[in-house]
C-alpha cells in the first residue's frame, strides 16, 4: 500500500515538472500546429495564443483567409526566426469552386454576379482546363489581398471600388487535380509554391472554362512535412493550457 503512494507521489511530482517545464517552454520557443476555423483571421489566432500563453513573441507561418480553414503554424520565442523557412515551404489545399459566377474578391467575401449557364460543362472540359494551370505559371494576384502597393494593402483600395495595377507573379502548381464535380461546384486538390493565391486560380479557371468561377470553400492541409491532421483547436489549446495552470 506504502509503495503504491510513493508511486502515485513520484508520478505526481514528475507531471507537476513536465507542466512547469512545457509553461516554459512556450516562452523558449515552441512550434504549434492549428486548425484555423472560418471567419478567424491569421491574426486573430496570434492574439488569442498570445493571451492563452502570456508570451509577447508570437507569430503565425503564411496567413490564411478569414474564409479559408486548415492548417495555421504559430511560432513562439525562438522558434518566430524560422517563420521565413516554414512560409517558404510547399503548401496542399482542398475544397471547392463554383462555376457559371464571378466575384470581385475571387471569393465569398463579395456576391456573386455575371452568371452563367454550365450545363454543358463535362467532366473531360473541367479535368482538361486544369493543364494549363499547372507547372510554372504567372499569376495575377486578387485586389482583395493584403499585397501592398505605395505602402498600402490593396483590399482597401478594392473595397472602395478602386483598382490598383499590379504586375503578374511568378508561382509554381505541382498537382490541380478534380477530385468531385457536382456542377456548378467543383471539388479540387492543389499542391502549390508559396505565393499562390488559390482565389486567383479559381477566378482564372472559371475564365478559361469561359463561365465564370470563384473560390466557395478552401481548407490548407499541409505546409511541407506539417500536417492539419496533427493541428489542434483553439478551443483544445486553451482547455489544455488552463488546466495545466489550474494544478500548478
Amino acid at each position: 500500500m506504502r509503495y503504491e503512494l510513493v508511486k502515485l507521489l513520484i508520478s505526481h511530482i514528475s507531471y507537476l515538472i513536465f507542466m512547469f517545464t512545457s509553461l516554459d517552454q512556450f516562452a523558449e520557443g515552441q512550434v504549434l500546429l492549428f486548425d484555423k476555423p472560418i471567419g478567424w483571421t491569421s491574426f486573430d489566432i496570434v492574439r488569442k495564443i498570445r493571451n492563452i500563453i502570456r508570451v509577447k513573441k508570437v507569430g503565425h507561418a503564411g496567413t490564411l483567409d478569414p474564409l479559408a480553414t486548415g492548417l495555421l503554424i504559430v511560432c513562439t520565442g525562438k522558434y518566430t526566426k524560422k517563420i521565413n523557412e516554414y512560409m517558404g515551404m510547399e503548401k496542399e489545399y482542398t475544397g471547392t469552386f463554383t462555376l457559371g459566377s464571378t466575384t470581385a474578391s475571387y471569393d465569398l467575401e463579395t456576391d456573386p454576379e455575371n452568371f452563367k449557364d454550365t450545363s454543358h460543362l463535362t467532366t473531360e472540359l473541367i479535368e482538361a482546363a486544369t493543364k494549363q494551370f499547372t507547372g510554372d505559371i504567372m499569376q495575377m494576384p486578387p485586389q482583395h489581398s493584403a499585397i501592398k502597393k505605395d505602402g498600402k494593402p490593396l483590399y482597401l483600395s478594392a473595397r472602395k471600388g478602386i483598382e490598383v495595377k499590379v504586375d503578374a507573379r511568378p508561382v509554381t502548381i505541382k498537382e490541380f487535380s478534380i477530385t468531385a464535380i457536382e456542377l456548378p461546384v467543383v471539388h479540387f486538390k492543389v499542391v502549390c509554391s508559396t505565393g499562390t493565391y488559390i482565389r486567383s486560380l479559381a477566378n482564372d479557371f472559371g475564365e478559361a472554362l469561359g463561365v465564370g468561377g470563384y473560390m466557395s470553400s478552401l481548407c490548407r492541409t499541409r505546409i511541407g512535412e506539417f500536417n492539419n491532421a496533427d493541428a489542434r483547436s483553439i478551443e483544445q489549446f486553451e482547455t489544455e493550457v488552463r488546466a495545466l495552470r489550474q494544478l500548478i
